[in-house]
């Protein structure tokens, strides 16, 4: 691993945490692990920037979705269904659905989706962690991969990313940043070996890991004066682009 300044990014997947890493130059490796604080462990003396892709910043009570929510939605067209509301704090704490929709509901009004429940063990783990660790807060930012697709390729995808129309759209989305994306792809996968790591999440993984690190383009955020939660944790998605991604 090189000793110059990291940038990684990083898919939940579940069972699973798929760490893409690149340095100022490009690609550096990709690694498993089985959880987020093994990620900070890791890279927490070398990280410029960790992006993930579960909530950071929740809501206590009152309205959501949250406005990063909204605003990712506004520019996906096609693709805003992927985008799941954040569960309150509250709510992802709970170890079953059913109770985790009553906190939701008490909260909010709204009731919880079985997506946003399905990702609160990964949620509840990063808001740990900022909560634990102020040196990670500065250090660790939310995205989401639609996101960063939609800002490399300049308009709005179409299709679903677990059928083949839809990875040859996100692989066409990651060239258009980088035309070595490909064999990036490629050896991250490879990192992958005897883990249960679908090939989206890999892709997904070197998306969030190109946003993160330098490259054309700006760091940007969903929405750009994004609000702070309970904990002063912003509630953002950010971006990589040389303009601000527009609603569609």
């Amino acid at each position: 691993m090189t000793d110059d300044p990291l940038f990684v990014g990083v898919t939940y997947g579940g069972e699973h945490w798929l760490a893409a890493v690149f340095d100022a130059d490009g690609f550096d490796h990709a690694d498993v692990f089985a959880g987020v604080g093994e990620v900070w462990a890791r890279y927490e003396e070398i990280a410029e920037l960790i992006l993930v892709d579960v909530p950071i910043g929740l809501v206590e009570s009152g309205t959501t979705p949250r406005p990063c929510e909204d605003a990712a939605r506004a520019v996906l067209g096609p693709r805003a269904a992927a985008v799941t509301d954040a569960p309150v704090r509250e709510a992802a704490r709970k170890r079953r659905y059913p109770a985790a929709n009553r906190a939701n509901e008490r909260k909010t009004g709204d009731r919880l989706s079985e997506d946003a429940f399905a990702i609160s063990d990964g949620i509840v783990a990063v808001d740990e962690l900022l909560k634990e660790v102020s040196e990670a807060r500065p250090v660790f930012a939310e995205t989401h991969p639609e996101v960063c697709y939609r800002a490399f390729a300049g308009t709005t995808l179409e299709r679903d990313p677990e059928t083949a129309g839809g990875y040859a759209e996100r692989m066409r989305a990651l060239a258009t940043f980088d035309r070595d994306a490909p064999p990036v792809v490629q050896e991250c996968a490879e990192a992958t070996a005897g883990h249960d790591v679908t090939v989206h999440d890999v892709l997904d993984a070197v998306a969030l890991g190109y946003t993160a690190c330098p490259g054309p383009g700006s760091l940007r955020s969903l929405p750009e004066d994004p609000p702070t939660d309970a904990t002063g944790l912003p509630m953002r998605m950010v971006y990589r682009a040389e303009t601000p991604v527009e609603p569609v």
